[in-house]
């Protein structure tokens, strides 16, 4: 399941730097991830680093997009190479 970023979002950057992905970028008011590179970190780490970092815990997992271990899994190998 890939993340979202809700409207709580502060814009305080700490969150983007932290995607290994390059799955959080600025939008039009608040920060997004694109759901077809955002792994909640699969592959890379234990836990999703934007959720670790959020000061405000506006970073849940987004239920239009639901995937299981093994489907973050395989997005993380095809965007890896």
């Amino acid at each position: 399941m890939a993340l979202i970023i809700t409207d709580e979002c502060i814009n305080c950057d700490v969150c983007e730097p932290e995607c290994p992905n390059g799955a959080i970028s600025q939008g039009d008011e608040i920060y997004v991830i694109d759901p077809n590179l955002c792994t909640e970190c699969v592959g890379h780490y234990d836990e999703p680093q934007c959720v670790e970092v959020c000061p405000v815990d506006c970073i849940p997992k987004d239920p239009d997009h639901v995937e299981s271990k093994e489907e973050l899994m395989e997005k993380y190998n095809r965007i890896t190479g």
